[in-house]
């Protein structure tokens, strides 16, 4: 559509009488001006009422929804759980989750039998996720019968918002309410073991949960309800966005040879040329930080996959007569009350006037150059402004470490709907661009789509 109208700034879609029309941007520009700060709004525009749709899966106080003060306050108390310095040490954690996760592939790369790469990647990061907001062990990645009834419930929850859920949806809404206290139920189970361990350990745990304990004196129904939110809020929003990642940036690898061999390049520099993970692992925690800052090719390779597949997205809305417009590129000042607003990074970030003719293709060298003109508005993955994901550095750290210890150890070939094409003798077709000819394109990473692994 975005094409159709002529690449506009941006682009209005009627949905009434369903729901509210739904400004498009494509801009970059006219993106930042939604996303930032303002006289008219402290803290960005208001998050879209569509964002309420998830109340059951984050739970009605989750920071997601909140506004404001209200935002600010949770904000404030949850940032310290994400600090540089803090994720930095929780690579002792990621690399046991990730060991796991490579003892499964190891299995895969033995039997030669194709295999889901969605559900390992989700149940890794799941595992990850679990440790960082709760500090416990959610076994995600041990099999249904031996997973946290959290993860159960959660994966039951979320699945009926999926268009292919086959329950009735005249009891849908009341569905997802049973499923949702529930879950809520378990995690309140956690969250009050965790307050009595309180006074009697001496682990300075900065989890979410352990911050969101750490001035609380009573535990009354109300501050069981807001942590508990939270709580939701990051299993959600904390596992499936780095799980998609993981799995374009391995597809890419697969298809992209010359990419694929720059970062193991990187890899063994940095490792030397064993890829066995004891020795990964030994590295990291040695050398800590140090490891991935020296991963700059391999830290742009995640960036592009960013780029060329955001894994979230986000919407604003404005009431009528708040007085909310913005600029367009020819100067023109338009008014988008009442309107859903919706920062398209699809759009944005793959703008042929910020990225060249190119802007389609995985080109990782492009965050290498010196000079570089893309503008930091141009690139929001995780949005801007002060309501940006505030989960982006550990998503970054999570694929980096995981990158790091499987990148080189197997050979990754995709099967089924993107499947490298081959030629009469097996090899596969290389097109200009370096990349591999496939069987037809890939547009979303599911588990209804496999790879085929072998062990270098």
């Amino acid at each position: 559509m975005h094409n159709y109208l002529g690449k506009p700034a941006l682009f209005i879609v009627d949905l009434r009488p369903v729901s509210h029309p739904m400004c498009v941007i494509g801009d970059h520009n006219v993106a930042e001006q939604i996303s930032k700060i303002s006289k008219l709004f402290p803290f960005s525009p208001p998050k879209s009422f569509t964002s309420h749709w998830y109340r059951d899966l984050m739970g009605p106080l989750s920071i997601v929804l909140a506004e404001r003060e209200e935002w600010k306050g949770l904000r404030k108390q949850l940032n310290p759980g994400f600090a540089h310095k803090h994720l930095i040490s929780l690579m002792p954690c990621i690399l046991d989750k990730t060991q796991l996760f490579l003892t499964k592939l190891d299995h895969y790369a033995s039997t030669g039998e194709e295999f889901p790469l969605d559900e390992l990647c989700t149940n890794l990061t799941f595992d990850i996720i679990g440790a960082v907001t709760m500090d416990i062990d959610l076994d995600a990645q041990l099999g249904e019968e031996k997973q946290s009834a959290i993860v159960r419930l959660f994966r039951k929850l979320a699945s009926t918002w999926r268009s292919g859920y086959s329950g009735w949806k005249v009891i849908l809404p009341l569905q997802r309410k049973l499923i949702s206290r529930q879950l809520s139920a378990h995690i309140k189970e956690c969250i009050k073991e965790k307050f009595e361990e309180r006074s009697t350990s001496q682990n300075s745990s900065r989890s979410v949960l352990a911050l969101s304990l750490a001035e609380t004196q009573e535990l009354t129904p109300e501050v069981l309800d807001r942590i508990c939110d939270q709580l939701k809020t990051f299993l959600f929003a904390g596992h499936d966005t780095t799980s998609i990642l993981l799995q374009w940036t391995f597809y890419e690898l697969a298809r992209t040879p010359h990419v694929l061999r720059r970062v193991c390049m990187e890899l063994e520099d940095i490792f030397g040329p064993t890829s066995h993970p004891t020795h990964i692992r030994e590295q990291i925690l040695e050398h800590g930080e140090s490891v991935l800052q020296r991963m700059i090719y391999t830290s742009a390779v995640v960036k592009e996959i960013l780029r060329l597949y955001p894994p979230a997205a986000t919407a604003r809305f404005s009431a009528e007569n708040t007085g909310l417009s913005v600029r367009l590129p020819d100067g023109q000042d338009v008014c988008l009350d009442g309107i859903m607003l919706y920062n398209c990074q699809s759009i944005i970030q793959r703008d042929q006037a910020v990225y060249g003719d190119k802007s389609d293709q995985f080109i990782p060298e492009r965050w290498l150059e010196t000079g570089s003109t893309i503008p930091g508005s141009a690139w929001r993955p995780f949005e801007r402004g002060p309501r940006n994901c505030i989960g982006q550095e550990l998503a970054n750290i999570e694929a980096l470490v995981i990158l790091a210890c499987a990148t080189r150890r197997y050979n990754w070939e995709k099967v089924g709907l993107g499947a490298t094409k081959r030629d009469e003798s097996g090899a596969p077709i290389e097109k200009e661009n370096g990349q591999y000819e496939v069987q037809s394109e890939l547009y979303n990473v599911s588990t209804r789509q496999g790879y085929l692994q072998g062990r270098k």
